[in-house]
Formats: C-alpha cells, structure tokens, sequence
C-alpha cells in the first residue's frame, strides 16, 4: 500500500499534520481512540491554547527554534479554527482558554478536518518496523492478526513522550530518532508534582494557598497544593520543569502582602493573642498548625520583637525545601527534552540528514509552560511539518 504521509502518533500534533498535510495520507495509532490526551486534559475541557504564547513560554536546549513555527501558526490561528467549527470557549486564569463544555468538541473537530481531507486513520494498530528505501519509507504494521506492509515518501513521527504511560505512552519516538541517528536529548517527567520523604506534608494534605515558587532560574506565582506525597498545584508543576534534583525550591507563602507589617500591627491592637492565631489569620490555619510543629511559634504576638517576627517572615518568604523526587512519568503532564533539535529544521521539522523524516510535538525536545502551552506547540508544529509536505 502506498501513502503520501504516514503519521504514527493520533494525538494532538498527528492529527493537526494529518488534516493539513494533503495527498493521500494514512494515520496510524496503538490506542483504542485518538487523542486522548486531548480528551483528559484540562479536566475534560482541554486547556487548547495561551493568549499569550511566545517563544518565552518554552524550555529547549535551543530557545529560538520554536519561534518559526509558532510564528507561523499562533494561537489566534487556532482560536479562529474552532470559532469556525462552532466551539465556545472561554479564559480561565492568565490567559489559558478552555472548551465551554467538553474536550470532545477539539477531538471531534480534527476528526471532521481528517475525514474531509479523505485521511485513513487505522487505531489498535502497532509498528512493528520501519525501514528507509531509496526515497521511501518501508512500514510494517501489525493490526490484531493482520500484518501490512506500507510504503510512503513522507513520515511524521507524532507519538509524543513518556508522560502518562497508563494511556500507552512510550519512548516510540526516541527509538525511531536513534535507528537513524537522529540525538536525543535527556528526558525527564515535567510539570510533575514533586515528592518528600515520609509523608512531610501528609497532615495538611489538601491545603492550598497562592504562592510563589522558585527552582532554577525561574519563579511561578500561582497556586500551590500540599498533598500525601508532598508538593503540587500550578505553581508547583511549572518550578518542577526548571529543577534538578537535589536541588532545593524555594517557596514563597505570603507573596501577596507585607507579613512583616500586618503582624506589627496587630501585635499593638491583638498583642495578648497568641502568635499562631494572628498568624492564622494570613495563612490556613493547618498549614499554620504545621509550620508550629517546625518552629518555635510560642507565646503570644506582644513578646515578640521586630527582629523575631522579621526572621520569621523572612523565612515564611523564602522558605527552602529539598524535595526527594517527582512523582514521574505516571502524573507528568509533559516531557522534557527528546529529539535534538539541532538535528531538524525549524521551518519544516523535518530531520537534517534523512530527507521525508519529521518530528512533531512532544517528541520534540520543546517544552511548554503549564497553560495551553504544549497544545499550541502541537498545533504550530503539526502545522509546520503539514505545510511543508502540501507545499502551502
């Protein structure tokens, strides 16, 4: 069987090529449904993209190589997409844009795109080889009892990364990159709550408050969540892309006023109450409780002194804590790294030294902050690599 485009991977930036890429094209996936990612996230409603995406917004070993095809193919693009399709939306926090009702809308969306570009779309299906011949590529597909051989001028390889292997994901397309010598760079799980040794933070599991959260270079001020196994909440998952382990985060508990200045103030109209019930009154109470069982936070708000309650606000600013771990894989939004991309072309995606292979998406190593950021790269790079093949 002979196909224009074969695209392994239904997912998010497969089927944006397969929709656009023209020709006859073949879509193959080893999942029961395509994207279902798309389906899961943003709590059904799918966090589609960022009225603010910029290449600011993504971490790569090469920071300009998104620029190209973000700029090609923005977020006001898809925006006008599904307005065309008919699906409302709306902003929920700094600028990331959800489905009124379901993330089914998006998935449906593509598909309709797919089946009026006539794509051949084969689910439950495996590769189970794949070979270069002279200007095509030879594919082996298994599908339950049948095996098929393919041949195609175009492949796109649009399987994503790690994160999330209870819905079948796999490091397909790191495997692919290293049979043609593609480099891959190191991967790891991002946008990943991080975890602590023996339950720290087990007794206030539950509690969140806004915070501001540093690891590396960078700084989130957004929610954070204590859990049972340590650390999570937006501002969390994105600190989590920056870190290194064994590194600290520093954490921010009261970013958006002066502690210093409301506790000394209170102390002259509520100095005989004691610390932790004033304190209380700017954080949640358990966290509150917690913190006592790590301080000395005894006696009441009248003994203590402008330079106690400055360290103590100081370190409730700045409060260093050495996670042990993530939870990996199995809770990461996305992965961080994957193909090299010194090794594809910004323009095109497609690799350097083997004509017709593209990369697409997650696989990619570009990583986008926690907000629709990984949607809109998967749509401007799927994007890239379908206007490349159909010569828009």
């Amino acid at each position: 069987m002979q196909y224009d485009t074969v695209i392994i991977g239904a997912g998010a930036a497969g089927m944006m090529a397969a929709a656009h890429a023209g020709g006859r094209v073949l879509v193959v996936d080893h999942a029961k449904a395509p994207g279902e990612k798309i389906r899961i996230s943003g709590g059904g409603r799918c966090n589609f993209t960022n009225m603010y995406c910029g290449p600011e917004n993504f971490i790569s070993q090469n920071p300009h190589f998104a620029k190209s095809a973000l700029a090609r193919y923005t977020q006001w693009d898809f925006i006008a997409l599904i307005e065309a399709h008919g699906i409302a939306w709306h902003e929920k926090t700094l600028g990331q844009l959800f489905c009124d009702t379901s993330a089914k809308e998006i998935i449906a969306m593509l598909r309709q795109m797919m089946d009026e570009a006539s794509v051949d779309l084969r689910l439950n299906t495996s590769v189970s080889n794949i070979s270069k011949l002279n200007h095509n590529f030879k594919i082996d597909l298994q599908f339950i009892e049948n095996k098929i051989e393919i041949e195609t001028r175009n492949l796109i390889i649009a399987t994503g990364g790690k994160s999330i292997p209870k819905m079948g994901a796999t490091g397909f397309a790191y495997d692919i990159a290293r049979q043609f010598d593609i480099p891959v760079t190191e991967t790891r799980a991002a946008l990943v709550p991080f975890t602590f040794a023996g339950g720290r933070f087990a007794d206030i599991s539950g509690v969140a408050l806004p915070s501001k959260v540093t690891a590396g270079t960078a700084t989130f001020e957004e929610a954070l969540l204590f859990t049972h196994r340590g650390l999570s909440g937006p501002a969390i998952l994105q600190a989590s892309s920056y870190w290194q382990d064994g590194d600290p985060v520093t954490v921010n508990l009261t970013p958006a006023h002066d502690l210093l200045e409301k506790l000394r103030s209170q102390r002259q109209t509520a100095g005989r109450k004691n610390l932790t019930t004033e304190l209380a009154r700017h954080l949640p109470t358990r966290l509150v409780d917690h913190l006592a069982t790590q301080m000395d936070l005894t006696g009441n708000l009248a003994d203590w002194s402008d330079t106690r309650l400055t360290a103590l606000t100081d370190t409730l600013a700045a409060w260093e804590l050495f996670p042990n771990g993530t939870e990996g894989y199995r809770t990461a939004e996305v992965t961080l790294g994957g193909i090299d991309t010194n090794a594809l072309s910004s323009t095109t995606m497609m690799s350097k030294q083997v004509d017709g292979l593209y990369f697409i998406g997650e696989a990619v190593d570009v990583t986008g902050w926690l907000g629709g950021f990984n949607f809109q790269w998967a749509w401007s790079s799927g994007m890239a690599a379908a206007q490349a093949i159909s010569g828009q």
